[in-house]
């Protein structure tokens, strides 16, 4: 195999400062954000369909629940969708918005642009009456949510997304998500609840192998957004449960010894078995939801799960 050719142009800011902090630390660790080129959104939609995860089945089973019901009474006339990714259940609740007469605007926030686009596109044609208004932003950053949206506004958070901020950065991000409420405004959000850590587990060690292909997918990323080296197929995946954090942690881990090159960064060593950690996907229960709510000035006024208790739906409004 050839040695990979490095970039001649220079990766972008901001990615050359996450590099840079996140490979000089004592734990290496990445952004899960450069998971998502157009692969790598790809193959999370290959698998929220795998057997083992749980997550995304569990939450659409819970929308179909309850968004007709919680459409009627709101009416919301503008959904905002952080994260949106493809939009598969996003239909499910502009469907029930446009049952309660009220679906008018609908406004998806990712950070892949190219796979946003496509989703925008696609939800146009299904829902031509429908303005739908693609916003590409950084959601682990500071972020601002398009103005001038009739109301009553509904922000979404789907997908256990919530998980992939530590306490701190979940409670300044719906901190941001509050600040552009108004009072009949609400906030829905999807939260995967802590269980059995074999139950979870297993959604991040699929047996066929997909998420540690979605894993390695970021070095790819790098490698061609960055003009990176890395051997991507040298790395092997790993997820575990902390349950003192209660997260997820995933990592790619090095077999052997290894020296990555990155343009303005330079170079990385990587000792055997030495890991980059590329996720934490924290687990929730109704009490830490509640004070991740109150930090943000948000209240929770519904909450509800599956049969199995893994998986809760909630419902936030602004806190008096």
């Amino acid at each position: 195999m050839s040695e990979p050719v490095l970039a001649e142009t220079a990766a972008p800011a901001g990615m050359l400062a996450d590099l840079r902090a996140g490979l000089s630390l004592p734990q290496k660790e990445l952004p899960p954000k450069y998971f998502y080129d157009v692969r790598g959104s790809e193959l999370f939609e290959e698998i929220t369909r795998l057997p083992e995860y749980y997550l995304t089945r569990t939450e659409r089973g819970l929308l179909e629940r309850w968004m007709p019901e919680w459409a009627a009474a709101l009416r919301p006339r503008a959904l905002v969708e952080l994260g949106a990714g493809s939009a598969v259940k996003t239909r499910i609740v502009l469907d029930a918005m446009a049952e309660a007469g009220a679906a008018e605007v609908y406004v998806p926030v990712d950070v892949s642009a190219e796979f946003l686009a496509d989703t925008a596109a696609r939800l146009q044609a299904e829902y031509p009456s429908l303005r739908v208004v693609p916003a590409v932003a950084d959601i682990s950053e500071e972020f601002e949510l398009p103005g001038g949206l009739p109301g009553p506004m509904l922000v979404a958070f789907l997908g256990s997304t919530i998980g992939n901020f530590a306490p701190a950065g979940a409670a300044a991000l719906l901190r941001q998500v509050r600040g552009a409420m108004q009072p009949g405004d609400r906030f829905l959000m999807g939260v995967d609840l802590r269980k059995d850590p074999a139950r979870i587990e297993a959604a991040y060690n699929d047996s066929r192998g997909v998420t540690a292909e979605f894993n390695r997918n970021m070095l790819r990323v790098l490698n061609r957004e960055a003009g990176a080296d890395f051997d991507a197929d040298a790395f092997e995946h790993r997820a575990f449960y902390d349950p003192a954090e209660h997260r997820i942690e995933m990592h790619l881990v090095a077999p052997g010894a290894q020296t990555v090159r990155v343009p303005g960064v330079g170079e990385v060593r990587l000792a055997a078995g030495e890991s980059i950690r590329t996720e934490i996907s924290c687990k929730h229960d109704r009490a830490s939801v509640a004070v991740l709510f109150a930090a943000a000035g948000l209240a929770v006024e519904r909450w509800q799960t599956d049969d199995e208790g893994l998986y809760a739906l909630v419902l936030g409004a602004p806190a008096e």
